[in-house]
């Protein structure tokens, strides 16, 4: 075949390390573009992206030219990375272990990205992880409750 045809969108999530609310709104917007740099320079879409303090969402259109566990590896490991050297948390940032990630057909990619722009009104009624083993549930996915996040320390 010629050409390469493909149409899929990717819905990732991913918590900060013990899910600690260390993104902090005077930073957070500057976090969203270093993340879209770096996912629209391996060819991909952002159609959104948002979250709160202690996890982030991303909608994208993903092109199969990588993996997608490569993409969000180093969309984590830069990002963390670009945090740290610009001393914006307090302390060293980093992301948890592991991620979310769920495609959705393009009739759905609205009520997706009103979902992600709306976090904070969101998370008024459900915590990250009531939301998260929403979704789960929603994608008939099979989990361990013990191994979605990793456990706070004290």
């Amino acid at each position: 075949m010629a050409n390469t045809f493909t149409q899929i969108h990717i819905h990732a999530v991913f918590a900060v390390q013990n899910r600690i609310s260390l993104i902090n709104k005077s930073w957070q917007e500057r976090l969203y573009k270093y993340i879209i740099s770096i996912i629209q320079k391996h060819g991909h879409k952002v159609l959104s992206i948002g979250g709160m303090p202690d996890h982030i969402h991303i909608l994208f259109g993903f092109r199969p030219t990588q993996s997608l566990s490569a993409l969000i590896q180093e969309v984590k490991r830069d990002s963390s990375e670009w945090i740290n050297k610009e001393k914006l948390a307090m302390g060293r940032f980093s992301w948890q272990e592991g991620y979310g990630a769920f495609s959705y057909s393009k009739s759905h990619i609205a009520q997706v990205a009103n979902y992600i722009e709306n976090q904070e009104e969101h998370h008024k009624k459900k915590s990250f992880l009531e939301e998260y083993i929403k979704i789960l549930k929603d994608f008939d996915l099979e989990y361990n409750e013990r191994y979605i996040f990793k456990p706070i320390e004290d």
